[in-house]
């Protein structure tokens, strides 16, 4: 007859503690990403984002692009520094951006928008300062929507395509700043 003979105790932990063996080993390979250090001992990521000088965002004056060249900038700005100071600049950020504002649902009664789209589509180069050339160009979009709650409350639908422009304006930020960790982290 057959009888299923349960495994010894240390057959059933054996590819356990393989696992925490190479784990062990593995251990001092990782290096954080936003650490303060890097294993070989050279500046962190944050250190080198300081480094990265934003250029003004280039609108024309008293659009609403320009409130919004103006937000991205901070924004980009505090993501690169954290709010503390900055190191010597080495790479310089060039920033073009583009809006775009459609009305995706509309009241069939009123011909008026319920729900409007805005929209930044933006595309950045990375000059590395000392050589003048290009180190990195990528293009960035958001898209984020807002309700219209209809004529009678102008403001309301005034406060919320600004909130709209606020937040995309902080997702043009966050993508920016994630391809440049990506370079600075990997060089590539």
């Amino acid at each position: 007859m057959w009888w299923h003979k349960p495994p010894s105790t240390a057959s059933r932990f054996a590819p356990l503690a393989t696992v925490l063996a190479l784990a062990g080993l593995l251990g001092g390979c990782f290096e954080p990403l936003y650490g303060e250090k890097t294993l070989a001992g050279g500046p962190g990521l944050s250190q080198r984002l300081r480094s990265v000088a934003v250029d003004p965002i280039k609108a024309a004056s008293g659009t609403p692009n320009a409130r919004i060249a103006v937000e991205l900038q901070n924004d980009l700005n505090y993501d690169l520094t954290g709010g503390t100071g900055q190191t010597g600049k080495t790479h310089q950020l060039n920033i073009n951006l583009t809006t775009q504002n459609q009305q995706v649902i509309v009241d069939i009664t009123t011909a008026r928008a319920d729900v409007q789209q805005f929209g930044i589509n933006a595309s950045y180069t990375l000059i590395e300062k000392a050589t003048g050339k290009p180190v990195i160009t990528g293009q960035t979009f958001a898209r984020v929507s807002f309700d219209n709650p209809g004529q009678a409350q102008r403001f309301s639908n005034a406060r919320g395509q600004r909130d709209a422009e606020n937040r995309a304006s902080r997702q043009i930020s966050d993508n920016i700043r994630s391809r440049l960790a990506s370079y600075f982290s990997a060089g590539a």
